[in-house]
């Protein structure tokens, strides 16, 4: 039997109201792509760690009816507080970065822009990241997709970070980890520049911010494959992956 499909809708009230409309891409999605039919169940996700099960009881134009017929929390949800901060990227590597680290479990992620950053932001482009984050949380049967934000520059991305309580700040020039990911315990925030790196002054804002500087070892990692190692380390580290 297939796992019913997944779907964000707005906000629910249940119990106090069992019935809901989904509208807008999702139901473009459920009806034109994955061919969702009257009598059909799925879960509808509204981003508050519930997943409400529901049959689908009536398909119009532009919506679909569903009878909501019980809740219950998420158990896919991550328990560590994990918060990826990445240079944005040329093409689409960005997406590729905020796809994976929601699968890894990543709570938040930041994209930034840097000194070196040859890639450039715009409310479409921030748009579409927010949906590659939901597709991706619902691919990996989370309930709720990491926060999306962009900084347009790096101190404002740093700055973002002050409350985490263990902060790493990977670059090249960090010829070794002046703390290990291995030995945290609590929430992280972790730091990869973009395609063309940091330059010395944004190493040194890094460290007057207290990030700790973090090497990926004597090989140069393309900035993607950058961004999904650390989030897994940490996420590992975090008891997410085990």
């Amino acid at each position: 039997m297939s796992t019913p499909k997944r779907f964000f809708i707005d906000k629910l009230n249940y119990p106090e109201e069992s019935e809901a409309k989904l509208s807008g891409e999702e139901f473009v999605h459920a009806k034109s792509v994955l061919r969702v039919g009257e009598g059909d169940e799925i879960i509808l996700l509204d981003g508050s760690g519930r997943e409400y099960s529901a049959i689908v009881t009536k398909i119009e134009k532009s919506c679909l009816s569903a009878h909501i017929t019980g809740s219950f929390e998420c158990d896919r949800e991550p328990k560590a507080n994990l918060y990826l901060l990445c240079g944005l990227l040329k093409g689409d590597k960005t997406e590729l970065i905020i796809q994976k680290a929601t699968e890894l479990g990543a709570r938040k992620i930041g994209v930034f822009s840097s000194e070196y950053c040859a890639a450039y932001m715009n409310e479409n482009k921030l748009a579409r990241l927010k949906k590659v984050a939901r597709e991706g949380a619902k691919q990996c049967l989370r309930s709720r997709p990491p926060e999306i934000e962009y900084f347009c520059d790096l101190k404002s991305a740093l700055a973002s970070a002050k409350d985490y309580k263990n902060r790493f700040f990977a670059c090249e020039f960090a010829k070794e980890s002046e703390k290990s990911l291995w030995d945290i315990k609590d929430d992280c925030a972790v730091v990869v520049g973009s395609e063309g790196g940091f330059s010395d002054g944004e190493f040194a804002l890094a460290r007057e911010m207290g990030f700790n500087a973090l090497s990926l070892g004597k090989r140069i990692l393309r900035a993607e494959t950058a961004a999904i190692a650390v989030c897994a380390l940490a996420a590992s580290s975090l008891g997410e992956l085990g």
